[in-house]
């Protein structure tokens, strides 16, 4: 089969790793490639939406990690369509308005990439087949959101908004993702077509109420429903083509979308009927209350959606097929009406310099066609008839009438759902009143006018999308309703009409009373009070921050306690905990080790032992005289290196060598960052003390490292070394180990090793040396030819090709090769300086590391596309002429990446430490500190 589904969740990856990669992109080109992600989607979606709706599941899948249930499977049934048509469609129609809506100041390519990163993120989450494969993408929503929404980065509120949805929807993620681990406890199986299928045993097991609580933690958290609620209104610091996409049809979306998709495993409990229905009641009054004393279009507009994603969760509490029902079509109305409002909200901020309603007023004056727009959309939300918001509406008062449980159930439901069609009444009101209508308006820094022609098109285009679906329901919508609602009820579909008019019933009171209500409301509240001087509050805001500063309160009165400055502190306590870790199983289970008698050791390996003791005892006599006890500490690596050639492991010794060599120039460039005069010496009973310490440890990890030495042959070892070169088509089992068999192991540990050289950057970027520490006079010669050092780096180049080409065969590989290329640059930034060697090589070690990290990503994920898992290796013989047959195996573009974030890596962290300025002002040359003038971002003198 075609990977459809495959393909079309890659194209928002793609591009936008080819907007962010490209360079001199235009803003136009680069709105180009983001549009042609959900353009190119929905042309992929449109191929299989005849099998979709006529009922068929559309599943593509690859074995990822088989021994944990994790498979690649992407799944299209009736909702995951709807949903995957709602983020390509609107997100093409947000790629259109952003393109107008940026300013010249703003990123165009970092902002389409994020936005593409975080469509993709959706895409995935929607079309996961594997529970802990939706968790990945659950994830990956969070981080893009948070990008997405501070990508106003210079504001305070844009950074305090991005913080707070991250914390909140993360640590949500955290309790998703245990619940999904007790929901695969219980089935013996993630996969979703099996969970789904599972219902009943899900719900008579044990753990059931602790699964959907952690469950209903992360989809509350994710959907801003009370208590969690405050995150949302805090996020609309985000450019409003990000609010319209995330706060409309994806983020926000995707915790009821979890709620539709486990429910049929998950619904049908008192448990899931009362919390479920409850939080969604209260949300959905808490938000449509608040959202009427709002001042900011944008403010109204966010709760106004925690009040409709309160009202949809509250559908599915229910839990009849027609609530269900009744929430996927709200689901799809709200997205239309939402987005055009966050969009109208947009133009009016573009246009006016403000979004603040106390300011506005009058516009249909001056922007009579965007008003329009807007009115129209804002009946949508309150559910004015002939528009799609009025039919949802009306089955939330059919449901809520008809509901289960007590009859005070009931009354509280239908009580509930009446006073939200009042207060939504109330807020579209004061949204067209205070901004259409009025004297306005006044103070603003600019003539209000319609804004480009194309800008307005998203607008227009929803707005159609409103009337069109209210006007005639069963020629628009109902195919897509009917598809989306049959993959969560299936044989439990009920019969329903899509008509706009049903006579007059019940229903249509409550929304007649809703509508009159809702009126009175705002013109009664418009007389008893000025909304204008209304302080809004948010509770939930000021609690998060209350918890947060005790938390790093406690955060730091531990560390003060703990980490107060003193390394040997620090390095006693880390020790200590190892010693404890390592001998509570001995403890537990005492049992004597089972050792075999060892093996005589001849001559030279008692004559290299014997000089690494000398030189670590060496070390502890002279440890004031800092660089000879560098120079013995770098001494003890080169007999530990010998001691491997000794016992014929040349892969650890020459890794070990030249790490030791590296070790060797960051520990001398660390002397710089050491006080001049070492510390008052330790009292002697310390010095004991510390001795046994080390002494226990050392015995403990010898004792550990021989039994390991002494193991029988038939262990993991030696099946390592029987397949390594039959599937791994390698003779250099280590290097096989560290590209195949442990690949994403290494892939953890490079990208640990990337991220450690970044915050070294990060933090010694900036550094400035204190004036009394400058050397007078001209920069010292070294008595070494600058010639010398430049012949140097072809050769050693060469010697790093050789090391890595044969690295998988042979002794060498990705790793060894890294630091091979790095010590003659290292020589030359000793030798001639960094300006001289930067100026003529021109390295970007960040890029290079950047680089390393996604070749080895691609070329491990390059195996899926074969059927294969993540990582595995594949072989092919070249038959070239002159050279004869040369062997390659596909591991050598993961060992590239290794080489190249290696090299990055070492060469970052280096040229930082090694490149410390003087300070930039004169005052600070001349000694002249005056903290008050010192720059708080940088430590510079202003």
């Amino acid at each position: 089969m075609t990977p459809v589904l495959l393909l079309l969740l890659a194209l928002p990856f793609l591009l936008a790793a080819a907007i962010a990669l490209i360079g001199r992109l235009s803003r136009g080109a680069a709105a180009c490639l983001a549009g042609a992600a959900p353009v190119l989607g929905l042309a992929l979606l449109g191929s299989v939406t005849p099998a979709v709706l006529d009922g068929e599941i559309v599943r593509n899948s690859w074995q990822w990690l088989p021994q944990i249930g994790l498979d690649f499977s992407l799944r299209l049934d009736g909702l995951a369509w709807m949903f995957t048509g709602l983020v390509l469609g609107i997100g093409a129609l947000v790629v259109l308005y952003a393109h107008y809506y940026l300013s010249a100041q703003d990123s165009a390519r970092r902002f389409y990439s994020y936005l593409l990163l975080f469509m993709g993120a959706m895409l995935g989450m929607v079309l996961a087949g594997n529970l802990l494969l939706l968790m990945v993408f659950w994830e990956l929503t969070s981080i893009s959101s948070f990008l997405l929404i501070g990508f106003w980065s210079h504001r305070k509120d844009a950074r305090e908004g991005a913080r707070m949805a991250l914390i909140v929807t993360g640590g949500g993620g955290l309790a998703l993702l245990a619940g999904v681990l007790l929901i695969g406890r219980i089935v013996g199986s993630f996969d979703l077509d099996v969970v789904l299928a599972s219902g009943a045993l899900i719900r008579s097991s044990a753990l059931y109420p602790w699964a959907l609580l952690l469950v209903l933690a992360g989809i509350f958290t994710k959907s801003a429903q009370f208590p969690f609620h405050f995150w949302l209104p805090q996020a609309m610091a985000a450019p409003t083509p990000v609010s319209a996409y995330l706060h409309s049809a994806t983020m926000v979306k995707a915790g009821v979308f979890l709620l539709a998709r486990l429910h049929p495993a998950l619904a049908g409990s008192e448990l899931f009927f009362y919390v479920v229905s409850g939080i969604g009641a209260l949300t959905l009054l808490i938000g449509a209350w608040n959202a009427i004393f709002q001042h900011d279009l944008k403010g109204l507009l966010a709760y106004s959606t925690i009040s409709h994603l309160g009202l949809i969760t509250l559908l599915f509490g229910l839990s009849t097929p027609m609530a269900v029902v009744a929430g996927v079509f709200h689901i799809l109305n709200h997205a239309t009406f939402k987005a055009s409002l966050f969009m109208a909200a947009g133009i009016i901020d573009h246009e006016t310099g403000t979004r603040d309603m106390r300011k506005l007023g009058g516009l249909r004056r001056l922007m009579p066609f965007t008003s329009a727009l807007a009115i129209i959309a804002s009946l949508a939300m309150a559910g004015i008839p002939l528009l799609n918001g009025f039919l949802s509406k009306e089955m939330l008062f059919a449901e809520a009438i008809t509901a289960g449980g007590p009859g005070i159930m009931r009354t509280a439901v239908s009580i509930a759902a009446l006073l939200a069609g009042v207060f939504g009444v109330a807020y579209s009101l004061r949204f067209v009143h205070d901004t259409f209508f009025g004297p306005g308006p006044h103070d603003l820094d600019r003539v209000p006018h319609e804004p480009p022609r194309w800008m307005k098109v998203p607008v227009e285009l929803l707005v159609v999308i409103c009337v069109a679906v209210g006007v005639a329901p069963a020629l628009t919508v109902a195919p897509v309703l009917h598809a989306a609602a049959a993959s969560i009820l299936g044989d439990a579909m009920p019969e329903y009409s899509l008509a706009v008019w049903h006579g007059f019933n019940l229903p249509l009171a409550m929304s007649a009373i809703g509508v009159i209500g809702g009126v009175a409301l705002y013109f009664g509240l418009r007389k008893v009070i000025n909304l204008h001087a209304v302080t809004n509050v948010s509770t939930g805001r000021n609690v998060f921050h209350a918890q947060l500063d005790a938390i790093s309160a406690l955060a730091m009165r531990l560390t003060n306690g703990i980490a107060n400055g003193s390394l040997q502190r620090m390095l006693l306590g880390l020790v200590l905990v190892a010693i404890v870790a390592a001998a509570a199983p001995f403890v537990a289970n005492p049992a004597s080790p089972n050792w075999t008698r060892p093996q005589p050791i001849p001559l030279l390996g008692w004559a290299l032992w014997l000089v690494m003791m000398a030189c670590a005892v060496a070390t502890l006599r002279i440890y004031k005289q800092r660089l000879l006890a560098v120079l013995l500490v770098g001494g003890v690596g080169l007999m530990v290196a010998l001691t491997f050639v000794f016992l014929s492991a040349p892969d650890l010794a020459l890794t070990q060598l030249l790490v030791e060599m590296v070790t060797l120039v960051l520990m001398l460039l660390g002397m710089n960052y050491l006080p001049a005069q070492s510390g008052p010496e330790r009292p002697r009973w310390r010095k004991r003390r510390d001795a046994v310490i080390a002494i226990i440890a050392g015995a403990g990890l010898g004792a550990l490292a021989y039994s390991a030495m002494t193991l029988p042959p038939n262990t993991m070892a030696g099946e390592l070394l029987a397949r390594a070169l039959p599937e791994a088509y390698g003779q250099n089992v280590v290097n096989v180990i560290l590209v195949d068999f442990r690949g994403f192991d290494t892939f953890g540990e490079i990208t640990v090793f990337g991220i450690a050289a970044l915050v070294v950057h990060a933090l010694l970027r900036r550094t400035r040396m204190a004036p009394e520490q400058i050397m007078p006079g001209p920069p010292i010669k070294l008595p070494v030819p600058a010639d010398l050092a430049q012949i140097m780096f072809p050769l050693t180049l060469t010697v790093s090709i050789f090391l890595f080409l044969r690295g998988h065969n042979a002794p060498g590989g990705g790793f060894i090769a890294g630091l091979v290329l790095a010590v003659p640059l290292l020589i030359q930034y000793v030798i001639q300086g960094t300006v001289s060697v930067e100026s003529r090589f021109g390295f970007d070690y960040i890029r290079c590391i950047g680089l390393g990290l996604l070749i080895a990503l691609l070329s491990g994920a390059a195996s899926m596309l074969f059927g294969v898992p993540f990582l595995t290796s594949g072989h092919l013989d070249l038959h070239l002429p002159l050279i004869g047959e040369v062997p390659l195996a596909s591991a050598i573009g993961f060992d590239t990446g290794v080489y190249l974030v290696v090299f990055g890596g070492v060469m970052l962290i280096l040229s930082m430490m090694g490149t410390i300025k003087p300070s930039r002002t004169r005052n600070a040359r001349n000694g002249e500190i005056d903290i008050h003038r010192r720059s708080a971002r940088t430590g510079e003198m202003h």
